[in-house]
């Protein structure tokens, strides 16, 4: 679904009225009709009729009235000091909020509106835990428990231990698929693409060091062979040896920065030269995303991204291009354009400090830990 971002604007015409209407669309989906869509917004039912709208700010009902939408819903009429942001995630949902008495409030507010029941401070949403050190302003996610879960689901809660998530020759190809009925009959019993499913998951929240090795095992789900389950396997041993880990977060100045990287070795088609480009228009769509929900006062700063390939430092400064980058023209175009516009910088970043190295090749052991350490993945013992 292609995203889209709404902006609404509210006026009460009556006590059982309110009308909402859109002001802003920045993309659309293709199959999606602008004109039929663009109208406001009438909701009347018995939840409004005899509710004040509570004060500072939260004085709009939300609600979806089947409209599509995009990353954010974003309901203001002026610019508030306090801001308050409801995560959800079908009936599960985070209350986000800078003041005490306002996040009360706000709580009180909705559980006229709806039935609901308050569970207090968030310890889990979703299998993820929480955990905090207010002393020292930190904040660390774990998937242990469902860690365990997939351990078991797939009988590996007894092997060994694993250091990495992928080591240094594994080679996989579709030469390694089933060749024989025998073969394929052995390999139909085996829950491959559910192992790497569940692997997913781990990666999406709390564990980034494993997105390498679950992109490689990921393409062979329709043709998995022996070669393919025994890689997975090992991604299983080492989620079982850093199940125990913590994404932690630290409370310092919140700084967005990006970081491009791409491997000549593991993929042939992919170019460092124009891995930059694509860093960039991804860093262009979350500037704009954070500005919008005003917690960061830094991102009005250009975004810096590292980038460990000289010459493409160079050709995202320069005014003109070489004759032999005409096949990149284009990308580079948009890039000296984002430059020039202030949204970002490019800088030199050492290949051994580029954090996002484990994301595109397999690391040695002290390296794979070194950048896990700066990924800000520890023990809860290390930094909590």
């Amino acid at each position: 679904m292609t995203m889209r971002y709404v902006r609404w604007t509210c006026k009460r015409l009556s006590s059982t009225v309110l009308l909402r209407k859109r002001s802003l669309w920045i993309t659309q989906r293709v199959s999606l009709s602008l004109k039929k869509n663009r109208r406001s917004v009438v909701s009347k039912g018995p939840s409004m009729a005899s509710n004040k709208l509570p004060k500072a700010g939260t004085h709009v009902l939300m609600k979806s009235y089947g409209v599509i939408i995009s990353y954010t819903l974003c309901i203001q009429e002026g610019q508030w000091e306090l801001g308050a942001y409801l995560v959800f995630y079908v009936d599960d949902i985070l209350l986000i909020e800078n003041d005490v008495k306002m996040l009360g409030d706000i709580k009180a507010w909705l559980s006229t509106q709806f039935s609901m029941k308050d569970m207090g401070e968030a310890y889990y949403i979703l299998g993820i835990k929480i955990c905090r050190d207010r002393s020292k302003r930190m904040l660390g996610l774990t998937q242990s428990s469902y860690i365990e879960k997939v351990l078991k689901r797939f009988k590996m809660e007894n092997s060994k231990r694993g250091f990495l998530p992928m080591t240094h020759g594994i080679k996989l190809s579709k030469k390694q698929s089933p060749k024989t009925n025998e073969e394929l009959k052995r390999m139909s019993d085996i829950p491959y693409a559910s192992a790497v499913g569940s692997i997913q998951c781990a990666v999406q929240c709390t564990w980034p060091d494993v997105a390498y090795a679950l992109s490689m095992t990921s393409r062979y789900q329709a043709c998995a062979g022996e070669a393919h389950w025994s890689t997975v396997k090992i991604i299983l041993k080492y989620l079982k040896k850093t199940k125990d880990m913590f994404l932690i977060y630290g409370g310092g100045e919140l700084i967005l920065e990006g970081y491009s990287d791409a491997s000549f070795q593991s993929d042939d088609d992919d170019a460092k030269s124009q891995s930059a480009s694509k860093a960039a228009k991804k860093a262009v769509w979350m500037k704009n995303y954070i500005q919008e929900l005003g917690v960061v006062p830094s991102i009005a700063e250009p975004v810096v991204i590292f980038c460990d390939n000289n010459g493409g430092i160079a050709q995202a400064n320069e005014l003109r291009s070489h004759h032999h980058s005409k096949h990149i023209l284009r990308s580079y175009n948009l890039l000296r354009e984002m430059v020039n516009r202030g949204d970002l910088r490019i800088d030199r970043a050492n290949s051994a400090e580029n954090i996002v190295d484990p994301l595109t090749k397999p690391m040695s052991r002290i390296a794979h830990t070194q950048h896990q350490d700066k990924m800000g993945l520890r023990s809860m013992g290390d930094s909590l």
